[in-house]
């Protein structure tokens, strides 16, 4: 699977649009991660456990956007994008979405 933050897929031609693809999820904050985290926030630095937290949720979320385009015949998804969003204290949502497109051959 190809995917592309721009609009086309360079040196290839796009044969078919089939439409837009999405993939999300919803992650909590762990009672044991903010425990940690609150003691970084006195020292200063990265906080190494939100940091896993953040990239493990747009992992997933690519992941399932990637598995809507396989099963709708895609071969790759250009115009990528992520958002997220505070569903409630301590939760986000992440969504990957873009364009799932055929390419020619």
């Amino acid at each position: 699977m190809i995917l592309c933050t721009t609009d086309n897929v360079p040196g290839r031609e796009i044969r078919e649009t089939v439409g837009l693809v999405r993939g999300n999820t919803v992650r909590s904050r762990h009672l044991g991660r903010d425990i940690s985290a609150g003691f970084k926030r006195l020292v200063g630095g990265e906080i190494e456990e939100y940091t896993k937290l953040l990239a493990e949720s747009r992992e997933q979320a690519l992941d399932r956007m990637m598995a809507e385009a396989r099963a709708r015949g895609a071969d790759a998804v250009v115009g990528l994008r992520f958002t997220s969003s505070e569903i409630s204290a301590g939760s986000a949502e992440f969504v990957a979405y873009g364009t799932a497109v055929k390419l020619a051959h």
